[in-house]
């Protein structure tokens, strides 16, 4: 018998890879799936991508110490998604900085890019201050950073 899970991704090399089905909640009166849900996707697979990475944000969060919030985002949008399609968003982190971490995310659909994305998140104080990132995270990072790129 399998315990009830909530669906989870997976890295593969530097990548994360998270699966997301389309409901129709998510879809707008032409019947694709509205702009604004392609960012709670890829939002929650970049909570998913720190989760599977070992980076408990909760305890971070309920300790004080801080969250991340997101500074600055870019969307580009190549094609819909439609009601009942299986989509993946994969997620890459590209650049780590002390206090912040950009993310560059891809939903796909198959092999064909839907929506690309740049993401940049900063790491804050519950006050809403940038501070320095949890030092045992930017190792986590430093292992993820695609080498060579």
């Amino acid at each position: 018998m399998t315990s009830d899970v909530p669906s989870t991704g997976r890295f593969e090399g530097a990548e994360h890879r998270f699966p997301v089905r389309v409901y129709f909640e998510d879809t707008d009166l032409s019947g694709v799936v509205y702009h604004a849900n392609y960012l709670r996707y890829m939002e929650r697979a970049r909570s998913d991508m720190l989760r599977v990475a070992g980076i408990d944000q909760r305890a971070a969060f309920e300790g004080g110490e801080g969250v991340y919030a997101v500074r600055d985002v870019s969307l580009r949008f190549a094609a819909p998604a439609r009601l009942d399609d299986d989509l993946v968003v994969v997620s890459r982190l590209t650049a780590v900085r002390p206090a912040s971490a950009t993310i560059q995310q891809r939903v796909m659909k198959g092999t064909a890019i839907l929506v690309e994305a740049s993401v940049e998140a900063v790491f804050v104080t519950p006050s809403g201050r940038p501070r320095r990132q949890p030092l045992q995270w930017l190792d986590i990072f430093a292992r993820l950073l695609p080498q060579g790129d």
